[in-house]
């Protein structure tokens, strides 16, 4: 059956699909993060780099150049658009349950972007050491990085994440084109609300230190084709073991990367009222003061129990 049908074949789940998301029919349960606020409904108490992450949007790929793209299939994809500001990040979460442990699979065909822009700025021309050369296009040092992830927590409170990240240009846009993860929980609400840790506006929310970044597999160029309006759809593969608390592997277009010695590192302490959450974020980090893009075609999240 599922080769049989075009919106499914394009995708290799396991036996079980929880959700099927095609967002020329809409966003699908895909929202914006934000951060937890008190009982009051105070929204002065979200934290404050998780005030401005920006709510996904569907987005036809309209460019000045060539009016509208339009998706891998249909009109529309999901968009995640940061601020033209350095250290801003969009985010795009589903949020689902657990009524099960073993593999999880969650698989979709996304693209990246900066934004095109108009004018004669000299700065532009060359960025990050990369300048316009018929081929090299400048724009692409200026996106920063992309991520997806998961919130896990089950079994008495145990909560944890697991983790890749895209990073594009290092801090200094220079590129880097390697696959990242971070080697400690991310921050949140209740540690902020304790005291333990305080981010501000801009902040790396998933692991603010640097340092905390580690590579996995090798360099992997993407394909960004020159300028900053032509759209190339990526497939990506990302596999991980709710049973066993573990990475499994990461697949991006025709590369396997085996992820089961990267490290998933749980929360020191149990986490009430999310037993068995199962949810799945990407987001879109600008490393530069120009807006950074992620369109998501399509994504299949299946599971084998």
């Amino acid at each position: 059956m599922i080769a049989a049908d075009p919106r499914l074949s394009r995708f290799r789940p396991l036996p079980r699909i929880l959700s099927h998301d095609e967002f020329n029919s809409g966003t699908h349960g895909w929202c914006e993060l934000i951060g937890n606020y008190d009982g009051n409904g105070n929204l002065d108490t979200v934290d404050d780099h998780m005030r401005d992450f920006r709510p996904p949007q569907l987005s036809a790929c309209n460019f000045f150049d060539i009016g509208t793209h339009g998706a891998m299939s249909g009109t529309y994809s999901l968009k995640l658009a940061t601020r033209p500001i350095t250290g801003h990040t969009a985010v795009g979460i589903r949020r689902l349950t657990m009524s099960g442990r073993g593999r999880v699979q969650l698989e979709a065909y996304l693209a990246f972007k900066t934004e095109a822009t108009l004018g004669n700025d000299p700065a532009l021309n060359t960025f990050g050491g990369v300048a316009w050369d018929g081929n090299l296009h400048p724009s692409e040092a200026q996106f920063g990085a992309f991520t997806m992830a998961t919130d896990i927590c089950g079994d008495g409170g145990l909560r944890y994440h697991t983790v890749a990240r895209y990073q594009n240009t290092d801090l200094d846009n220079r590129l880097a084109r390697q696959w990242v993860y971070p080697a400690v929980p991310e921050p949140t609400p209740r540690e902020h609300f304790q005291g333990k840790v305080k981010l501000q506006y801009g902040a790396d929310f998933t692991a603010p230190n640097p340092e905390d970044w580690h590579p996995f597999g090798e360099p992997q160029e993407l394909c960004y084709n020159e300028v900053p309006t032509k759209v190339n759809w990526h497939y990506v593969r990302w596999q991980l073991d709710t049973e066993k608390r573990r990475n499994i592997e990461l697949q991006v277009n025709d590369r396997i990367m085996d992820m089961s010695e990267v490290p998933v590192p749980p929360y020191e302490e149990g986490y009430d009222s999310l037993e068995n959450l199962l949810n799945f974020y990407f987001s879109v980090r600008t490393h530069a003061p120009v807006r950074n893009f992620l369109y998501i075609d399509s994504v299949l999240i299946s599971v084998d129990w």
